[in-house]
């Protein structure tokens, strides 16, 4: 039988986007990980809830490692807690909920339970799966919950704003923190980075090769004066690398408290994530398939004009990029059903603020804004909250999502309110700032 073009261009399409291993999956049993992988996953020892030891499981379902914690008085509730990139390794690990959250769950009498999912690298679908995998083997393993919450990291911020709307109804609440809500967008940004760094400091390889980082890219730096820069330290950028600097605050959030200082702490970091191309890569391999510049515009677009001398590239994987579908990575819609709090720091320019700028437009889109409520935290490093952060954030959810008030947040998506050198005071922790932990005084202290 002859396939007429667009037939084959069909199957093309969904042979791509048909989920990795599925085939394999069909030969392996369930209570082991895919072909190519191992697991680590050492005995969790329990821990004292009220003066009681809780309760562990631990196994292989669905070809991924998971962790199962259950409080001696369990009030009926669940936590899934989704990690976040684990890298591109062949062993798979479990996460229990961080930021002192798993001891804080289970003295309030929630039970928690983890996947480590059955794939690495960047993808999505497995989160989303192998977290939807463990909350139904748990129903039958411990009991079917009367309310499910799930909260994560990062990559698992995608996981989650997927999750709301590949299983509408299922959960009733989700904490996304630090979290990639901006999908796709994320590997715009990445290519904008290493392309207007180029483009500013005449030093062009695009495609990347495997001499980049080690020759190419500490003459962008010099070209634009980043060689010495430091937080704290003189601002040793010319006048193209002030501008590549303004982009970059630009592309991720817009002026705001603790931009410039972060710039300088991060801007090795991104040219990293440049790769050379693969053609045997799969998506969850190399996500930034989906990216492209196409259609951007820079700002500020002086001295030089960026947005005519920059190098455009297309999506190379188009099917991948457009797709509605359950992909490695997906696009969110921006549609939750039930309440979502995040927090996100003002200064990561691994998965920037901007994230939660775009997640807060689509889900204004679709006139559910209701369902969203926002936080800054004025720090800079990727995922860094403290556990009083974290927590208040928990507290906050679990009250709404059981039918309290909706809580206050911070507003995202106004830039004069988002400038404002206050901004993120609110619902950043006074004490971290004060013991000065981490990154917090970067930025001024609060009034």
């Amino acid at each position: 039988m002859r396939l007429r073009p667009l037939a084959v261009l069909s199957a093309l399409v969904l042979a791509a986007l048909a989920p990795a291993g599925t085939a394999r999956a069909d030969r392996v049993p369930g209570d082991q990980p895919l072909p190519g992988y191992t697991i680590a996953n050492p005995p969790l020892p329990p821990v004292q809830v009220h003066g009681k030891p809780s309760r562990v499981l631990q196994g292989v379902h669905r070809h991924a490692a998971y962790d199962i914690e259950v409080p001696p008085q369990w009030n009926g509730r669940l936590v899934l807690w989704a990690h976040g990139y684990a890298g591109k390794g062949h062993v798979l690990t479990v996460e229990p909920p961080q930021y002192g959250l798993r001891q804080r769950l289970l003295d309030q009498g929630y039970a928690w339970a983890a996947s480590s999912y059955y794939d690495n690298g960047y993808d999505v679908r497995a989160g989303v799966l192998s977290t939807r995998d463990v909350a139904e083997l748990f129903a039958r393993e411990v009991g079917r919950p009367k309310q499910r919450i799930i909260i994560g990291v990062s990559m698992g911020g995608h996981i989650i704003g997927r999750s709301l709307e590949q299983f509408p109804g299922y959960y009733d609440g989700a904490l996304p923190m630090c979290g990639v809500l901006g999908d796709q967008e994320l590997f715009d940004y990445l290519l904008d980075y290493n392309l207007v760094a180029q483009d500013l400091s005449g030093v062009r390889e695009y495609p990347v090769t495997a001499q980049y980082l080690t020759a190419t890219v500490p003459r962008i730096e010099a070209a634009l004066g980043l060689t010495a820069l430091r937080p704290g330290g003189p601002d040793t950028t010319n006048d193209r690398g002030k501008q590549f600097r303004s982009i970059v605050i630009d592309r991720t959030g817009g002026t705001r408290p603790g931009a410039v200082p972060s710039f300088a702490l991060w801007k090795d970091f991104p040219f990293t994530l440049a790769e050379p191309s693969d053609p045997d890569a799969t998506l969850a391999e190399n996500p930034g398939q989906v990216g492209t510049n196409q259609f951007t515009r820079y700002e500020p677009n002086e001295p030089v004009d960026v947005n005519g001398t920059v190098q455009r590239v297309r999506v190379e994987n188009l099917p991948a990029r457009l797709s509605n579908r359950l992909s490695q990575v997906p696009r969110i819609s921006g549609r939750p059903d039930v309440p979502v709090l995040s927090l996100h720091g003002l200064g990561d320019l691994f998965v920037p603020f901007s994230m939660e700028q775009i997640y807060a437009r689509d889900v204004a889109r679709n006139h559910r804004s209701g369902l969203l409520v926002q936080r800054a935290i004025r720090t800079s490093q990727h995922c860094e909250f403290s556990n009083a952060e974290a927590g208040a954030a928990w507290d906050d959810l679990v009250r709404w999502a059981g039918g309290g008030a909706r809580p206050a947040g911070d507003v995202t998506t106004r830039p004069s309110a988002v400038a404002r050198p206050d901004y993120g005071c609110r619902f950043s922790d006074p004490a971290a700032y004060a013991a000065g932990t981490g990154t917090r005084r970067l930025f001024p202290a609060c009034p």
